[in-house]
């Protein structure tokens, strides 16, 4: 006795050799390299690494003394901050290109109905991370700053190495892109069957005391960042449980959407 499907397969013999599959990531990668490489050479010209590095020191500058500076101790510190600073914003201006290129190679695993719903989560995905980071610059840091510099004694000239300030940075931009995700994450989850919506809202107390501890972990040791970090990822978790019941819903499978008729 066979199981035969009451309907094609709009995946059957799509199926590719292993080969092939490593020529498609590659061609993958060479796409992201690329556009992290034009974006690179845009930013080079305008605004170039100065103008880069005087927008993301301006949040700390705003809580030192008028005349003070970031300063370099490492003896190369000039010439490779700007460059790290410089490929850190090239990667996040053509984050989209790169989140396509994920989308792209493993397309052709996915359903029609699947494929509609990639792109758009593509997209949310990637406003998602920039606000996180727009968070960080315009709000965290400024309040960050102030609650750290309160605490430096009048004797005492605050003037941190522009090497550990960009590292700090960096470090505060990966924690919220990827912390302001949380939406997207528990929206698959639901989709895919791995937990139910009535889970998730159980789990509601359990996820907040994790989204503190991850808090804790991620960030600096001040409780500005941290709440700053917690409160977010709380709202957002509640933010992916609602979106995550229209979400299993509008990517249903068209026959799966209705009942079977007789």
């Amino acid at each position: 006795m066979s199981d035969k499907p009451s309907k094609d397969d709009e995946l059957a013999g799509t199926e590719q050799p292993f080969v092939q599959h490593l020529m498609e990531l590659r061609d993958r990668l060479l796409y992201c390299i690329y556009g992290i490489a034009v974006a690179v050479a845009v930013l080079a010209i305008w605004p170039g690494p100065n103008g880069l590095i005087d927008f993301i020191a301006h949040p700390i500058k705003m809580h030192m003394p008028p005349d003070a500076k970031l300063i370099a101790v490492g003896v190369f510190t000039p010439f490779f901050v700007p460059l790290k600073v410089l490929m850190m914003v090239g990667i996040l201006a053509v984050l989209p290109w790169l989140m396509y290129q994920l989308w792209a190679f493993v397309a052709p695993g996915l359903y029609v109905h699947e494929k509609k719903f990639a792109l758009p989560l593509i997209i949310f995905g990637s406003l998602l991370a920039y606000v996180g980071i727009a968070f960080v610059q315009f709000f965290v840091l400024d309040k960050m700053f102030a609650f750290i510099q309160g605490f430096t004694p009048d004797s005492v000239a605050a003037t941190p190495d522009i090497a550990s300030y960009v590292e700090a940075i960096l470090s505060l931009y990966l924690a919220f892109g990827m912390a302001f995700q949380v939406p997207i994450v528990v929206m698959l989850l639901v989709r895919f069957g791995l937990v139910e919506i009535a889970k998730l809202k159980s789990f509601r107390g359990y996820f907040i005391v994790l989204a503190f501890i991850i808090a804790a972990v991620v960030t600096p040791p001040d409780v500005i960042s941290q709440l700053a970090l917690a409160i977010p990822m709380c709202i957002l978790y509640e933010v992916g449980i609602v979106a995550a019941g229209w979400f299993v819903k509008a990517s249903k499978k068209p026959e799966d959407a209705e009942p079977d008729q007789v």
